[in-house]
């Protein structure tokens, strides 16, 4: 009812949208009237700003439409009416890339650009740039030199914009007014100086030499604009960056200068650049969180917004800096805007001590049902920071989160909570118990269904493996009894979870499948079904392939694997061993690194599941005719550089192993544009045992683009051992000098040379593909009867912690660490690695590595697989 009031209201007033419902073929249909013999603007004005309107919220016009509507806005010319004439700009702007022929009103608006109307005239500019290309350009060349350096401060600012968008399909003619915008940036208008300098940078930015000499001229001079200066701080502090220079260089100087400029806006830009800065030094540091900290008590919330959130992001990487602001954050606590409050609330999360954790946290219950979901998620972020930091306060933040989850909130929100209490019970085995009660309470009022059904595989993981198990299983049945299909389907599979772990609560289990199995869904019939079978037979090495670890292959790769199994007509039994292994799912840095920092994520759309390297390259190497008998890719490696980043040629190398052979991907780059590179190959040195098929050489190399060159090899197949080798690697090609500026050669016939390239090196890792393993101790036992085992003990002396020969054990071997056996508790002296894989050929692989540390670290290393040569050569390569 109030908000039926409200709206009544709002129509009383007038108020809302007057153009809320119109209709695409109303408004071309209204659109007719531009056509008439004259021209009316009390009537044409408002069907133009429909049309506007309706194009920029999204309205897709075809270009029959577009050429139609565009042509009788041209008619519009003969009006005088000055609202109605700066619509046809904006109108000619928005057509100008859908409708055709718009070429047609280059008279008009270049009359308009150089007439003495000066409301017309900028405008005009915008409109005549939208319409031109590359072509034409060298007609309107002299206008815009002089629209550049005019008085009129408007049309000088449009030139500029104009030019800079312009810069995209006519790079090298807008080089040509580089004197103009020289001029334009001793302007004393600030938008026109800061427009001049963005083109001048622009033009300029490729060449460092000139960019430099930019620079130092322009920060021995006054800029009046602030926000030239804004910008001339930023080009400053990449310049930096780039070059790695000393504190004390002029552009250190210049930042540092700023400091004590009028504007708070460059005063704010030049600490941003410092804290920011990989070579700051303390002292440059010091100062530039002395000016946040003023800024925190400033009368201006933005100023205060700015500070306290860059503080925020500062706290990540230098939290003892960020502690002399801890008071000035604090009294930030109970500011008006809730924004401000959250970002210091979160900020004294990270840099505060573990004795102040409690204080913070009641502080924070005050408000934070006040705020909005997207400044809950940062405080979420800085809680589970905070939680990793102190473990031992891992009970007060449990129990502030869980009243967190009880809380309204959205997806992305409760998201956030359920994922920080998984991060606690992953890391903290103390918090297990705690975190799974927390998280069985919040599915049983849990509205988001994706979220239920992660908590319920978590549930059938994890629980199993607490002290009491059979807490849980009422939790997981209510589910069935209650929930949707997708929730129901999910409890079943970790009841199923349950039954396989937990022989004592076999019985039970049982009995509640039974019960599934006259479930209304099909889904949930099939999975209890399944489940029940499966448990009725105990035997524990169905348990462990069917149940605990679930089908890990790449559904893609399956689905093609199938189409071409069945397109073959092949009477053999479809091996799934074949298909390539899904990718063990990684988090996303980028969302990390932002949700850490604090920064502020807009929710986007749901992430899709991330697509293994293997299937990216999969489609492309197929259309090889050489590859195709090959079977399924099993590997890519990641990127290899074979030369620096800085020389003629660059050359990276990506090896794609198969069951038997292996692909070496060189992708080459020529970056001297005076040559043309023709007939490129990279001629190989194998080892003893390869031998190589095909060699696929890059016809022609242009300056700037990249070829491919293909190395095709077999696999040693008598002896493992030697599938372990270092190719010596010489690119070889055809040079033909060409002109820079066309990119033609200037000869028919070139000249042959050769470029020595880095050593290219086969390694294990590159031919086993990682898997996860939920139960890695029933896959060990199961292995013992039917797998060759070999062991060995080795002396690491070269490392000097666990966590180190963790880190190089793992990376060497190429496998996936199983039951977290990857992070090794603080203090201690022993530690045992499990790792679990697949060696090409679908072979599976299970490591034991038992470490001690003494004087240097000994590891005992027990290797079983399938093929008794896979485990010699992981031995054998360890040694």
């Amino acid at each position: 009812m109030s908000s039926f009031k409200r709206d009544k209201k709002e129509e009383e007033d007038g108020g809302g949208n007057p153009f809320q419902n119109i209709e695409k073929t109303t408004v071309l249909q209204e659109a007719r009237i531009f056509n008439e013999t004259s021209v009316n603007p009390r009537k044409c004005t408002p069907i133009l700003t429909k049309l506007l309107y309706m194009l920029n919220q999204g309205e897709q016009l075809s270009a029959k439409e577009a050429t139609d509507v565009f042509f009788a806005m041209t008619k519009l010319f003969q009006s005088k009416d000055v609202i109605l004439r700066r619509l046809v700009y904006l109108g000619i702007k928005e057509l100008s890339s859908i409708a055709d022929d718009v070429i047609i009103v280059t008279s008009s608006l270049t009359k308009d650009m150089t007439g003495k109307e000066d409301m017309y005239r900028a405008a005009a500019i915008r409109a005549l740039c939208s319409i031109t290309d590359a072509t034409m350009l060298q007609a309107i060349e002299r206008y815009m030199k002089q629209a550049i350096v005019d008085r009129n401060s408007s049309v000088s600012s449009a030139a500029l914009v104009s030019s800079l968008h312009m810069t995209k399909f006519a790079p090298d003619v807008v080089k040509r007014w580089a004197n103009e915008a020289q001029e334009a940036v001793n302007s004393d208008n600030i938008m026109v100086q800061y427009h001049a300098l963005g083109l001048l940078y622009h033009i300029r930015k490729t060449d460092r030499l000139a960019v430099t000499k930019l620079v130092a001229r322009l920060t021995k001079m006054s800029l009046k604009s602030p926000y030239a200066v804004c910008m001339l701080i930023r080009i400053a502090a990449k310049l930096m960056e780039e070059e790695g220079v000393e504190s004390s260089s002029p552009y250190s100087q210049f930042i540092e200068s700023c400091f004590r400029h009028k504007s708070e806006m460059v005063v704010y830009e030049a600490a941003y650049a410092i804290v920011n800065l990989e070579y700051s030094t303390s002292r440059e540091l010091a100062q530039a969180i002395s000016v946040l900290q003023l800024f925190c008590g400033a009368p201006k919330p933005t100023l205060r917004f700015a500070a306290v959130r860059t503080l925020n992001q500062v706290a990540i990487s230098h939290p003892t800096a960020v502690a002399a602001c801890n008071l000035d954050l604090e009294n930030l606590i109970t500011d008006s805007n809730r924004s401000i409050a959250t970002l210091a609330i979160t900020t004294l999360l990270k840099t505060g001590a573990e004795s102040s954790v409690d204080r913070l946290m009641k502080q924070i219950a005050t408000f934070v049902s006040e705020i909005s979901d997207e400044f809950k998620v940062v405080v979420v972020q800085a809680i589970r920071a905070l939680t990793l930091k102190f473990p031992r306060k891992h009970s007060v933040l449990m129990n502030f989160l869980s009243a967190m989850l009880r809380d309204e909130g959205g997806l992305e929100y409760k998201a956030s909570i359920a994922d920080t209490i998984i991060t606690i019970i992953q890391d903290n085995p103390e918090a297990k118990e705690t975190g799974l009660a927390h998280l069985c309470e919040f599915i049983e009022d849990c509205e988001h269904v994706s979220l239920a059904v992660r908590i319920l595989n978590l549930l059938g993981k994890e629980g199993p493996k607490t002290k009491q198990p059979s807490r849980y299983i009422r939790f997981i049945y209510n589910r069935v009894i209650l929930e949707c299909p997708s929730i129901r389907a999910a409890a079943v599979s970790a009841m199923a979870q349950f039954g396989a772990s937990c022989p004592d609560l076999l019985e039970n289990i049982q009995v509640l499948l039974a019960r599934c199995q006259m479930d209304s869904d099909d889904e949930v019939r099939d999975r209890a079904t399944y489940y029940s079978n499966i448990l009725a037979k105990k035997d524990k090495s169905l348990y462990n392939n069917y149940i605990l670890d679930t089908l890990q292959v790449s559904i893609p790769a399956l689905a093609r694997s199938l189409t071409e199994y069945l397109q073959s007509g092949t009477e053999r039994p479809f091996d799934i061993k074949t298909v390539p292994v899904a990718a063990v799912s990684k988090p996303d840095e980028l969302e990390i690194k932002q949700k850490t920092e604090g920064m502020l994520v807009s929710s986007g759309p749901a992430k899709a599941q991330p697509v293994s390297r293997e299937e990216n390259f999969a489609e492309k190497l197929s259309s090889l005719p050489e590859v195709q008998s090959f079977g399924p890719l099993f590997r890519s490696s990641e990127v290899v550089e074979l030369t620096e980043s800085e020389t003629e040629y660059v050359v990276r190398c990506i090896k794609h192993s198969y069951a038997k052979h292996v692909v070496l991907q060189f992708d080459c780059l020529n970056t001297l544009n005076d040559q043309l590179l023709e007939n490129v190959r990279i001629q190989l040195d194998p080892s003893e045992g390869y031998e190589i098929l095909k060699e696929i050489p890059c016809e022609k190399l242009s300056y700037n683009e990249t070829g491919t060159v293909y190395v095709i090899l077999n696999f040693p197949e008598d002896d493992l051992l030697n599938s372990i080798g270092t190719f010596g690697a010489v690119m070889k090609f055809i040079i033909k000098d060409c002109d820079p500026a066309t990119g033609l050669p200037d000869i028919d016939e070139g000249y042959d040379d050769k470029y020595i390239l880095e050593d290219l090196e086969i390694t294990l890792g590159d031919q086993i593909q990682k898997i996860s393993k939920a139960n890695w101790g029933a896959a060990w036992e199961e292995a013992e009867s039917s797998f060759h085992e070999m062991e060995d003990t080795y002396a690491l002396s070269s490392m000097s912690s666990l966590e180190e020969a963790v880190t190089n054990i793992v990376k060497f071997l190429g496998l996936q660490p199983a039951e977290r056996s990857d992070k090794v508790p603080k203090g201690k002296t022993t530690h045992t690695l499990l790792l679990a894989g697949i060696f090409r050929g679908g072979i599976d692989i299970l490591v034991r590595a038992k470490l001690a540390l003494a004087d240097g670290v000994t590891m005992q290393l027990t290797v079983r697989s399938q093929d008794e040569s896979v485990a010699e050569l992981i031995t054998s390569a360890v040694g």
